[in-house]
């Protein structure tokens, strides 16, 4: 007699299917005159609308902030239902990084429709997990910003610097990193120098006195003297 096969031998098969989905993003500042967008990346468990306020005094007329939120939201607490969102996690990240980099690149299409052929400038600021976020996005996507500066995060250590790394010294690589960041340590710091010179990638180092945050001082010097002083 056959014995009936164990139903917990069976090995389930992963399928995909590509679906249409909403995405949410802020602005602030921008005009009929925008000359320079800042696209801004949140780290893990924030939110686009709280998040981009960091980046609310480098806004002007001619300089319009766009902080798309992570696809992926969840309960940061469970009391309180706070919502925070991410970018990726561990499980299915290959399919993770393709959505979130084919999303930042279809918000750009949709702002250059908008405000082309004005904008002269694009730039990227990325936060923490977001850093990641940038760096992969402009390694894999479709659009070449002027600017791309990692506050509180690196390079990720899986992106392959011999495909990918001309595009960030295109990018102006830039790592903002405070001397108190509870997350970056001084040997991390120096190991991510090490690797992209290794990698032949041009970047730069700034370093504040701060933890895990963007600091107003660094801030203000990039967005120039337009910029109002923040109290």
């Amino acid at each position: 007699m056959t014995s009936a096969p164990d139903p917990g031998s069976a090995e389930a098969q992963a399928h995909r299917l590509t679906v249409p989905r909403s995405a949410r993003y802020y602005t602030l500042g921008g005009s009929a005159e925008v000359r320079e967008v800042w696209v801004v990346l949140h780290g893990f468990g924030q939110l686009a609308g709280k998040f981009i306020r960091d980046f609310a005094p480098a806004a002007a007329p001619d300089r319009l902030i766009v902080a798309p939120e992570a696809l992926s939201r969840y309960y940061t607490d469970h009391a309180s239902r706070k919502v925070g969102a991410t970018w990726m996690t561990s499980e299915d990240r290959l399919a993770e990084i393709a959505d979130y980099v084919r999303y930042l690149d279809l918000l750009v299409d949709e702002l250059h429709g908008t405000l082309a052929p004005r904008v002269e400038r694009f730039e990227i600021h990325a936060f923490s997990q977001g850093a990641a976020t940038g760096c992969r996005w402009v390694a894999f996507g479709r659009h070449q910003p002027d600017r791309l500066v990692l506050w509180g995060g690196g390079v990720p250590p899986d992106l392959d610097l011999a495909a990918h790394g001309e595009r960030l010294t295109r990018a102006g690589l830039t790592m903002v990193i405070g001397d108190r960041d509870e997350f970056i340590s001084e040997e991390a710091v120096s190991d991510q120098a090490a690797r992209l010179e290794a990698g032949g990638v041009r970047f730069a180092v700034q370093r504040f006195s701060g933890g895990h945050l963007v600091p107003w001082p660094v801030l203000a010097a990039m967005a120039g003297p337009q910029a109002p002083r923040k109290d």
